[in-house]
């Protein structure tokens, strides 16, 4: 009878685990319709704007609000644009980013929490970079509707916050006169429900 029980117990716990993958939705990151940028002050006096052209992300959700979505994110330290090439340059040298050891950065969430505003959340997750992994905070705007030319659906994410370029020992011995130590993230991006 025990048997039985655990056989039957399995049975359903299978199952259930089948009917929660099969409403697991997956929203791919849509390249043509994105933008990871960054803004980091120059000799205190102005910002300097840049962004990653080589970018991949996917979102997985199983509720409509996404409350239990999981983001992952991967940018390619090579494809980094401040519309100056000598710039460009500089940054995926060993001097900044050092693209040829540390080839890309990541990002895994590790929870989407609503905040009392309409389509606000609080997103927290590990960011990898330079070779260095640290806990972020990022405020998020995400607004879904259907595209009404491919009829899909599709999820907008504002996202906005700051990280410190030294907690992941990127440029240490350049002043934060020179090139500011507090690096603003503004990254505007759709992605596509599968």
């Amino acid at each position: 009878m025990k048997k039985q029980f655990v056989v039957a117990l399995s049975a359903i716990t299978l199952g259930l685990l089948s009917f929660a993958a099969d409403q697991m939705s997956t929203w791919n990151y849509d390249n043509a319709h994105a933008k990871i940028g960054f803004s980091v002050s120059h000799m205190t006096i102005s910002d300097c704007d840049g962004y990653f052209k080589d970018v991949s992300a996917t979102i997985k959700a199983s509720k409509a609000d996404m409350t239990d979505a999981v983001a992952e994110m991967t940018a390619q330290v090579s494809s980094v644009n401040t519309d100056n090439e000598q710039r460009d340059q500089h940054l995926q040298s060993p001097d900044f980013f050092d693209a040829a050891k540390y080839p890309t950065i990541t990002f895994k969430s590790t929870s989407f929490t609503k905040t009392k505003m309409a389509n606000s959340y609080v997103i927290k997750g590990n960011l990898t970079m330079h070779g260095v992994t640290k806990p972020v905070t990022f405020a998020a705007i995400i607004k879904t509707g259907t595209n009404p030319m491919s009829k899909k659906e599709t999820a907008g994410f504002k996202v906005t916050g700051k990280i410190n370029r030294k907690d992941f020992q990127i440029a240490e011995s350049t002043p934060g006169t020179m090139v500011g130590e507090e690096i603003t993230i503004n990254a505007n991006a759709e992605f596509i429900k599968v």
